[in-house]
């Protein structure tokens, strides 16, 4: 499986490296906070996390929040991680890990939102993205920081789609979801469609385990960056039509800006793709919240 492990960071592995690395923070608390494809994350003292590949093909992004992040999070208006903390590799673990401070709030699966309480979101989801997205943000990181453009492909439908239909039909496969003939049919348009040009820095994986939100349902920030790139806008509004109920899309527009039909079809399709992948992955691994909403967020992304 493509989240297989490659090195484990249990509590003695991440105890020994940050007591190690950071002699003058006393660890009064250490647990396991969470845990995905490619990282694993450790509370420590109630207020600090630190973030541990579990993957070589994670390197590259850890790096890059650790040099970019600092720069990008006063630019946005809502909260993201800060590194402060900067590991090494040592003989005990052979890739760079960082500290940061806790962003409060709880991953948008693990939190029971209906039609509405989602629908409340749109505004603000869309004034983040708006911001990140903007030539300003634009300007100032990738005249500071090199940034790949789009390196997962995620934009290109000649890469994206294929991917996309062998995503769906795992979940088929695994009885969580079928895709109507409708999908296909929007997979097929979208196919064709010349891959774009990089236009803006963008999260490049935001989907909802990258969302947190506070006891009183609101955004409190944006996590896991690590394939922030420079690229198009398309690859970060899949949420438009995964996160969002039908009747809030309009309100998210509104506010962030006009989009090309173009690029809200790529959107849809990573859309299909990202919700498929974590169906998949949440069944598989036993993460119920992360299955259920999932399978709620293909749903979405079917409706128009």
């Amino acid at each position: 499986m493509e989240w297989t492990a490659e090195v484990s960071v249990d509590e003695a592995l991440a105890r020994r490296l940050i007591g190690g690395q950071f002699p003058g923070l006393r660890l009064r608390s250490l647990r396991a906070f969470a845990e995905g494809w490619d990282n694993s994350v450790w509370l420590v003292n109630g207020s600090l996390l630190f973030r541990f590949p579990r993957r070589a093909i994670a390197i590259p992004g850890v790096q890059r929040e650790m040099e970019v992040l600092p720069d990008l999070a006063p630019l946005l208006p809502l909260p993201v991680p800060r590194p402060e903390l900067l590991g090494k590799p040592t003989g005990g673990y052979p890739w760079p890990f960082f500290g940061a401070p806790l962003i409060a709030g709880r991953e948008a699966s693990d939190v029971d939102l209906d039609g509405p309480a989602r629908a409340a979101l749109a505004r603000p989801l869309a004034l983040f993205l708006r911001r990140l997205h903007s030539p300003e943000v634009a300007g100032a990181i990738t005249g500071a920081h090199e940034l790949p453009a789009d390196p997962m492909g995620r934009a290109d439908m000649a890469q994206r789609v294929p991917r996309a239909r062998s995503a769906l039909e795992e979940v088929e496969r695994l009885r969580l979801w079928a895709a109507p003939a409708s999908i296909w049919a929007l997979l097929d348009a979208a196919e064709p469609l010349p891959a774009p040009e990089p236009e803006c820095v963008v999260h490049g994986d935001l989907h909802f385990r990258h969302l947190l939100i506070g006891d009183d349902g609101g955004l409190t920030g944006v996590v896991d960056w690590g394939d922030l790139c420079f690229g198009c806008r398309s690859i970060d509004l899949q949420l438009l039509w995964s996160f969002l109920p039908p009747e809030a899309r309009p309100c998210f527009l509104d506010a962030y800006g006009p989009v090309a039909g173009d690029d809200l079809l790529r959107a849809r399709v990573l859309a299909f793709f990202l919700s498929a992948m974590l169906a998949a992955y949440g069944h598989e691994a036993g993460m119920s919240n992360v299955e259920r909403e999932a399978v709620g967020s293909l749903e979405r992304a079917e409706s128009d």
